[in-house]
């Protein structure tokens, strides 16, 4: 259903990855590269020469991660017609009724803290929002959607990955990017930006997500 028309020289499919992210392209990348060697090519869009317009800043309009992995993957398909995978992702946090959740990247308010980049004004104000607030009650977790859409054949598939965690009082460790200097995982006792690319890609929402969306396409290759 997800293998589509387009095919490299090789029998693999070729898939955009429809995201501006050098980090994002680069974990996907990797995550593919060891659980689907040979079932897929990914570009990026920039590789695709696919410029950005302003039409791509209302894409993520709605309240799910899936529905806006889904209006994403549909509006580059029908640009590409390449069978195209766009992923919504976010950090629910169970104290703040799950916020920030599709409003991850954009948490921090306008204007609150001058002069920091996006992600460093997202994790102080995170971290001003749990403040006081015991290591117990600060459970957490890191969600992907990986949404699938292949314009020659109308067909569309999702994969959820769930990657379970506590936010930290204080930032740890300089690897990843995002919140992954908060976000904390029990089980090995470090925060994701502590965890080497291997042990996150084991491990994270993306990791997961991708990794059952590869299951999908060996099936079809």
């Amino acid at each position: 259903m997800l293998a589509g028309r387009v095919r490299t020289g090789d029998g693999a499919v070729k898939l955009l990855l429809a995201t501006r992210s050098r980090h994002k392209a680069r974990e996907v990348r990797r995550i593919l590269a060891v659980e689907g060697p040979g079932c897929c090519t990914i570009v990026t869009l920039d590789d695709a020469g696919i410029p950005w317009t302003r039409a791509e800043e209302g894409l993520e309009p709605h309240g799910t991660f899936e529905e806006n992995a889904a209006s994403k993957a549909r509006h580059f398909a029908r640009l590409s017609r390449l069978v195209t995978v766009s992923d919504d992702s976010g950090l629910e946090v169970d104290a703040l009724d799950g916020r920030p959740g599709v409003r991850t990247k954009r948490f921090a308010p306008p204007g609150r803290y001058p002069g920091l980049a996006q992600d460093d004004a997202n994790n102080r104000h995170l971290v001003e929002c749990l403040d006081g607030l015991p290591p117990s009650a600060r459970a957490a977790r890191y969600v992907c959607v990986a949404c699938v859409v292949d314009p020659a054949r109308g067909a569309f598939a999702s994969f959820r990955g769930e990657a379970p965690g506590r936010i930290l009082t204080t930032a740890r460790g300089t690897g990843g990017f995002g919140y992954d200097p908060l976000f904390f995982d029990p089980e090995l006792g470090r925060s994701y930006a502590e965890l080497t690319p291997a042990e996150k890609d084991a491990r994270s929402h993306r990791g997961r997500a991708f990794r059952a969306l590869a299951a999908a396409l060996r099936t079809q290759v």
